[in-house]
């Protein structure tokens, strides 16, 4: 029987299968903070080292599991704090909760210590829903509101606790009268098919299209053997969004791998070259990578009718689950036998993988990162889970990491924020304790958060059944991927004054904290690293020594882009001849 508000909000919270809140304490939740000491049987409290990092972990808890995730902060400042993290997981359509501290009831408006206007600060990330408790009777439909609301529409809801209201005696059933809310707890997701007649409007197109591309995201998951048996009938390529990536395994011979940005070669190829393009569960923004318009005829799947036809104009827009959808198109599907667009496209598809391998493996000062990420491939182990942070680490998991069927991973894809890698990775751990973890992060977010996160990983690992939790830092004193963009969209050399990070011993570091610190600076050591690190019982961090010239060329360029790009390096660019270099050496492949 609760006894406080804080003490039903987390016996509330328990009915709705939460396991754990990610939070720092501030005396804004004093009465939250008791009830947790309270609830430590049944629910547990990770302490992160910022509010910015519980929101990342409830983030990539949610990413990672499906699930609800729930940060806690303090009010003011800490609320403040999470606002990142929530805008990741907001960007991302991810499921979260944060419960944050306010002033007492009596004090609001009298310009308090720490007061802020909470509702206005969270009126944006959490706009389907957020909401002061001001009585104890409101607890109750508050949380089974916040909860239900994030689920069903994958977003972010926030509730504020004045810090006298949580002290309060609960009110677990609210009276029987008017002006009082009473809620339940049972939730199950309903199956969304869309109808005869649409179906058959998209299986007409589809059958029609004689070079048909896939494009899926995130929205894909669970949905991978249904992908694998469309594009087995209608003899397709498939390409991945950022998000997708973890949907298909990469070494099916009709992927193509990423498309965008950070895409490969055969991808562009075979949105340049289809003439029926099915989207599954993807926003991917950035049109210039998808067909033209009036080049291909166009299906997709979403569950979200908002996201329909927002990148590339659909005759065929079906809302539903992707699964189901494409289960109950499959039927309709006319079989086709190997022809030469499906032997194109698994020809593009080795092509670029052998590619891929020569990229790694050119020379480089004193090391190229691609390598690292290559070598790592065929030594993952099953049921990895890998975490990427947003910078050059992005792109060389985007194309030289291949996942294979049951690994997962989480990146900031919407938001493209720095930091969040580590906290994903942590929260991965949490919630599969006994599957190894990989997580990838660039200098520049190491300092931002990375190395924080750190300390919070080294208070918990031991808890951890396989204790397997290595990152890769990507050690190249440069914010390498701005750095890039100055040259190719904004023709501008490199500012050193804006770009050079400061250089750290991150092995070093990662002793001072109990794990395993390991350095690597010659491409003949990558092997014996990745082996060392696979076989270490206790948390690894990896220092990569990365040549910071290493050039990731998109599978496309502009004129323009190549313009600003060589106009950059005319200026006076610091780096121009090694990066030359580089040009060179990819040139001759």
């Amino acid at each position: 029987m609760a006894t406080t508000v804080g003490d039903f909000l987390f016996a509330r919270l328990q009915q709705w299968g939460v396991k754990r809140v990610f939070g720092y304490p501030g005396d804004g939740i004093n009465g939250i903070v008791s009830a947790l000491g309270r609830a430590r049987d049944t629910i547990e409290f990770v302490q992160v080292r910022h509010e910015e990092e519980a929101a990342f972990m409830a983030c990539g808890h949610a990413k990672f599991t499906g699930e609800v995730g729930v940060c806690i902060a303090t009010s003011g400042p800490g609320a403040i704090d999470l606002l990142n993290g929530l805008y990741d997981a907001r960007l991302d359509h991810q499921p979260v909760v944060a419960i944050v501290g306010q002033q007492a009831r009596s004090a609001l408006g009298g310009h308090f210590q720490q007061e802020v206007d909470l509702l206005s600060l969270f009126k944006d990330v959490a706009s389907e829903f957020v909401q002061v408790c001001s009585a104890p009777s409101q607890v109750r439909h508050l949380i089974d509101r916040a909860v239900r609301i994030a689920r069903a529409r994958r977003t972010v809801t926030a509730v504020i606790f004045p810090n006298d209201v949580q002290e309060a005696d609960a009110v677990e059933v609210p009276e029987h009268a008017h002006g009082t809310i009473h809620t339940g707890v049972d939730f199950t997701w309903p199956q969304v098919v869309p109808g005869e007649h649409d179906l058959e409007r998209a299986a007409d197109i589809l059958n029609r299209g004689e070079k048909v591309a896939i494009l899926i995201g995130a929205g894909a998951a669970g949905a991978a053997t249904e992908v694998m048996d469309v594009a087995e009938r209608l003899r397709a390529g498939v390409a991945k969004a950022l998000l997708g990536k973890d949907v298909l395994p990469d070494d099916l011979p009709y992927v193509t791998g990423q498309i965008g940005l950070l895409g490969t070669k055969a991808s562009y190829r075979l949105m340049q070259e289809c003439d029926t393009l099915l989207m599954v569960g993807s926003t991917f923004p950035y049109s210039e990578f998808l067909p033209r318009e009036g080049q291909a005829r166009g299906v997709q799947i979403d569950i979200d009718p908002a996201m329909l036809s927002l990148r590339y104009p659909m005759e065929a827009a079906l809302v539903g689950d992707s699964a189901a959808t494409l289960r109950a198109l499959l039927p309709r599907l006319r079989s086709r036998s190997d022809g030469k667009w499906r032997e194109a496209i698994e020809t593009s598809a080795r092509e670029t993988w052998r590619e891929e391998e020569e990229k790694a493996r050119l020379p480089a000062d004193p090391l190229n990162p691609e390598l690292m990420f290559w070598e790592l491939s065929a030594r993952l182990p099953e049921a990895a889970m890998v975490t990427v942070d947003t910078g050059m680490s992005t792109t060389f998991v985007a194309r030289a990491l291949k996942l294979r069927q049951g690994m997962k991973m989480a990146v900031s894809g919407t938001l493209a924020t720095m930091g969040p890698a580590i906290p994903y990775a942590t929260a991965a751990k949490f919630a599969f304790p006994d599957r190894p973890v990989f997580a990838f992060v660039g200098d520049g977010a190491m300092q931002m958060l990375g190395l924080n996160a750190l300390v919070t990983a080294s208070k918990y690992w031991k808890h951890w059944a396989d204790p397997r939790f290595i990152v890769a830092v990507l050690n190249n004193r440069d914010l390498n991927m701005v750095s890039w963009e100055l040259r190719a969209l904004g023709g501008s050399p490199k500012v050193p004054q804006t770009q050079d990070v400061p250089d750290f011993d991150y092995a070093a570091y990662a002793r001072l904290l109990g794990f395993v610190g390991l350095a690597v600076e010659r491409a003949d050591d990558v092997v014996p690293i990745w082996r060392e690190a696979l076989a270490a019982r206790q948390p690894v961090v990896i220092d990569v020594q990365a040549d910071p010239n290493v050039i990731a060329l998109p599978p496309h360029t502009t004129l323009e882009q190549s313009k600003n790009f060589f106009e950059a390096l005319a200026k006076g660019d610091v780096d121009r001849r090694a990066i030359l270099r580089q040009i060179y050496h990819q040139m001759t492949l």
